[in-house]
């Protein structure tokens, strides 16, 4: 289940509690891990540390792309389709120099399931646009091309989640992100003008609609 796309999937949440917290998957770099192919975290270690200090959620942080591949690492982006092709045999993760990353992807996918799965995750926090971890856009083809060329659809990592059940939502969905913080903490109160990735001008643009696509 992509959250962003079910209007009904937030509130059919349980409620959480500090002493039964929802358990949170969330890729390694929203979590401040030196996980990126440079050993940063791109920047975005503080997006979600409102997250991190509320009492009724439990964080569990992971990255696929540094457990199947390392760090440094090339460019890992889908050629022939997303993530669901990807695990399905139909399409390659190649990085900048032509290197074939499937196996390792698709290694890095498992173990993400694998973390989830131990810890129980009610859902996942996932950056966007990344050929592990996209859930609502990712590149078609490698990145650095000129022009950089998109796809709706969701990274390995995120296929192998939604077929394990887990659902997820990406850090651009900040319409969603707000309902869901307004769950964990009551005294939240969400923007009711924020919209998720699909709903803004880009997207639009780009994609010529608001359907998501894939699966």
């Amino acid at each position: 289940m992509r959250l962003a796309h079910d209007p009904t999937a937030v509130a059919s949440l349980r409620s959480p509690t500090a002493d039964d917290p929802w358990r949170i998957l969330v890729s390694g770099c929203l979590h401040a891990w030196p996980c990126a192919i440079d050993g940063t975290d791109y920047g975005l270690g503080p997006a979600l540390g409102w997250l991190r200090a509320l009492p009724t959620a439990r964080v569990v942080p992971f990255c696929p792309e540094e457990h199947g591949i390392g760090v440094p690492r090339g460019m890992p982006d889908l050629h022939g389709g997303d993530g669901f092709a990807v695990l399905a045999g139909r399409a390659r993760v190649l990085d900048e120099h032509g290197t074939d990353l499937t196996p390792a992807m698709v290694r890095g996918a498992r173990a993400m399931v694998q973390r989830a799965l131990r810890a129980r995750a009610e859902l996942a926090i996932l950056v966007d646009m990344s050929g592990a971890c996209g859930t609502q856009v990712i590149s078609d083809g490698c990145r650095y091309d000129d022009p950089r060329r998109f796809q709706v659809g969701v990274g390995v990592a995120a296929a192998a989640l939604l077929q394990a059940g887990v659902a997820v939502v990406a850090q651009r969905d900040h319409r969603t992100l707000g309902l869901l913080r307004a769950r964990l903490d009551p005294g939240f109160r969400p923007d009711p003008t924020a919209r998720d990735h699909h709903q803004g001008d880009w997207y639009v643009e780009t994609f010529g609609s608001t359907a998501p696509g894939g699966r």
